[in-house]
């Protein structure tokens, strides 16, 4: 096709143009991406939100507390895994030793197996009648996405939300055992005031073996669970006697079949 005058007069402009662009040494200006670039910071070299501090070296576990048998630094990770000749009893926790946040947001990347069951617990207490133990809120993560993201308290009034549901806990009335007031792996002073969306289109939002974000946002007693930012569960505590305003923080490996989980980039910000 015969080009026009106007493609005939600016080429040349164009030309000198693309040329300078070429040789400029700002990456930052240069916006073409090469095919399957996506143009997002890869997450090992992103730098840090603002008001977030890592607490994780990726060289050691310097600042946590666990068991080796079962933790270790790997490739730039943490990396919890059971094997077939390290069977767990009873669930087993890395602990951060670096105090105990009440309000906060926590981001890290979290990547499990298939049959891997983990969690992140916050606002948590030691549990005294076992090492490496807790007992507080958790952000659920599992293999198989059937949990991963929702509100489960161990040790305590297990299931506060599932995915895709906004709760308001109710007080304990009246205050007592715990047990009692649970049915079904689940805490009977869950109500649900909002549905965040379908639980199981949620459940296609989260990568199946490979690595997905998590992010915490826990202000007072409304404590948020995104992943890959969305959000997949949200609580209000309003139980005073039961909930918790600030504790520990750890990772999980749960007791189950050999499995392993990674996590890095774990980031901090105190509110």
């Amino acid at each position: 096709m015969k080009k026009s005058a106007f493609w005939q007069n600016t080429f040349p402009v164009m030309t000198l143009v693309l040329i300078g662009l070429a040789g400029c040494k700002n990456p930052v200006h240069n916006t073409e991406m090469k095919s399957g670039e996506t143009g997002i910071v890869p997450p090992s070299t992103a730098p840090e939100p603002t008001g977030f501090v890592s607490i994780f070296d990726g060289k050691s576990l310097s600042g946590w507390e666990g068991d080796s048998t079962y933790w270790r630094v790997e490739d730039g990770n943490i990396v919890g895994e059971i094997t077939p000749e390290t069977i767990l009893d009873a669930n087993s926790f890395l602990i951060w030793q670096g105090g105990e946040p009440a309000d906060f947001e926590l981001k890290l990347e979290v990547n499990i197996t298939k049959d891997g069951n983990s969690g992140i617990n916050y606002r948590s207490e030691r549990f005294t009648e076992l090492p490496f133990a807790l007992r507080g809120y958790q952000a659920d993560i599992d293999g198989k996405n059937a949990y991963t993201g929702q509100n489960y308290e161990e040790r305590k009034r297990t299931t506060l939300a599932y995915i895709g549901q906004k709760t308001t806990i109710d007080p304990q009335t009246p205050a007592g055992e715990l047990q009692g007031n649970i049915e079904r792996n689940a805490w009977k002073g869950l109500r649900v005031t909002e549905e965040l969306g379908d639980a199981d289109s949620l459940r296609t939002l989260i990568k199946s073996e490979d690595w997905n974000m998590i992010h915490l946002v826990v202000q007072g007693n409304v404590m948020k669970h995104f992943v890959n930012g969305v959000l997949i569960s949200e609580v209000v505590d309003e139980d005073t006697v039961n909930r918790s305003m600030k504790g520990l923080l750890g990772i999980q490996v749960h007791v189950g079949p050999p499995m392993q989980v990674k996590f890095r980039n774990i980031q901090l910000k105190e509110l």
